[in-house]
């Protein structure tokens, strides 16, 4: 059995007096692509949050790649490889697609004073490099076309997708996906799936939130359903579509539809 990317390990987080995470127990394995569900309020989100160092836990751990990384800053657990996507699509909506995906670039040469100043032949291999990578993102997502406009100018759909060739511009090990598809139109959604697919099979590893349960259904194995800051249930989709607790935390005892 592969071994874990990432191990969260009895997480809490409170704020205030509101415990918001109660004791979250999560592992995926590399190439796995993880689904998470539950109602509004569940804490989803800052669990994605916690994971990808944006929130600092109250208890428990995060192990990421065999690395303790509870505590760490959000920008050290992204150069480790860990980066998350957000709902609303983030980036530059002024500087054009090929730019956006370049600031994201993994080992900027701009980073370090004494090679942006000095352009040193090494500092101008890693710049090719990049715009090699970030041409190459734009074309597998289907951006090529629209790699010149600016980012405001993207339809839904193509922002989504740009913010996932962000995510794939620091060369991660695993991606935390915040409602991929919301607010997309069926195609793109349907594009953006396919993408995620091939994405796996190339050895990414993929944990994601997302309403809508036919994505899921479709992609997800395991899928973990929270409820109230807690790890409710996990298994295949038709296995927790078909347990109680899940019917009554989730879908008021109705029963799901793939």
């Amino acid at each position: 059995m592969e071994a874990a990317v990432l191990a969260a390990v009895d997480v809490r987080k409170r704020f205030g007096a509101l415990a918001v995470l109660d004791g979250v127990d999560l592992t995926l394995r590399k190439g796995e692509v993880i689904g998470i569900v539950g109602p509004n309020g569940a804490d989803k989100t800052t669990l994605l949050s916690v994971l990808s160092g944006a929130l600092t836990p109250d208890g428990g751990r995060v192990v990421f790649d065999g690395r303790d990384v509870t505590g760490w800053r959000a920008d050290r657990v992204t150069q480790a490889g860990l980066v998350r996507t957000f709902q609303i699509a983030r980036g530059f909506p002024r500087l054009s697609v090929l730019e956006n995906l370049l600031l994201y670039g993994a080992r900027q040469p701009g980073e370090q004073l004494g090679r942006a100043l000095l352009r040193t032949p090494g500092a101008r291999r890693r710049e090719h490099a990049l715009r090699e990578r970030a041409f190459a993102i734009a074309g597998r997502l289907n951006l090529a076309r629209v790699v010149n406009d600016a980012a405001a100018d993207l339809s839904g759909g193509q922002k989504k997708l740009l913010e996932l060739g962000r995510a794939l511009m620091t060369e991660p090990k695993l991606i935390l996906l915040d409602e991929p598809i919301a607010g997309v139109n069926p195609t793109l959604a349907r594009e953006l799936a396919d993408h995620l697919r091939t994405l796996q099979a190339d050895g990414l590893t993929f944990l994601i939130i997302e309403h809508h349960l036919d994505l899921i259904a479709r992609l997800c194995r395991p899928v973990v359903v929270m409820a109230e800051g807690r790890h409710l249930a996990e298994g295949s989709f038709a296995e927790v579509a078909a347990d109680p607790r899940v019917q009554e935390a989730y879908m008021g005892r109705r029963r799901w539809a793939s």
